[in-house]
């Protein structure tokens, strides 16, 4: 089955194509979609909707979507479904405003959640999330991964994900969870 990725994130890409190996993965830009669909829904899978809908809708195709970021318990579940723009910058912003506000804070206990949504061209919609806990280091370590992998010592690991390879990460990761949820529906 081929499957459209409605994400311009090459890093997510990467994942979904690994985990879901059985299915032929093409990004939303490879298939022909240009648009950009705006996250304003008020959580991960309100947004992993709109995106799968709207690329389902416009391509005709099936359309796999997520949603997903940090949560931080000492921070309210900050930066939640803002991760990617916490900062307004790039991921390395994102960290160091991370650390910045939890500087002094002895609970450092955090999850990442991921929500995905399929969406077919016939209305037919499959959703699943995925979580996975862990605590936030008091500095980057390892150089595998993106976003806050370099802060988030994962409980299952016992080494943050940057530390871990990708066959490690994709097996405990919160998007890892969720697109296997996902694929025991279909």
């Amino acid at each position: 089955m081929k499957l459209i990725a409605a994400t311009g994130n090459a890093h997510k890409l990467q994942e979904i194509r690994q985990i879901l190996r059985e299915y032929e993965i093409l990004s939303a830009r490879e298939a022909g979609f240009t648009g950009e669909v705006e996250e304003t829904g008020k959580s991960f899978l309100e947004n992993a909707l709109l995106k799968a809908r709207a690329v389902a809708h416009a391509l005709r195709l099936p359309a796999l979507a997520d949603d997903s970021g940090l949560s931080v318990d000492a921070l309210g579940g900050a930066p939640g479904i803002y991760s990617a723009r916490y900062s307004g910058g790039g991921d390395r912003e994102n960290r160091a405003l991370l650390l910045k506000n939890l500087s002094g804070k002895e609970d450092r206990r955090a999850h990442f959640c991921c929500a995905v949504a399929l969406v077919f061209p016939d209305g037919r919609e499959y959703t699943a999330e995925g979580r996975t806990f862990g605590t936030i280091l008091e500095e980057e370590r390892g150089k595998n991964g993106f976003g806050y992998d370099p802060l988030f010592f994962s409980e299952d690991l016992q080494k943050s994900f940057a530390e871990a390879t990708e066959e490690e990460k994709n097996a405990v990761s919160h998007r890892g969870r969720a697109l296997m949820a996902l694929k025991k529906q279909l």
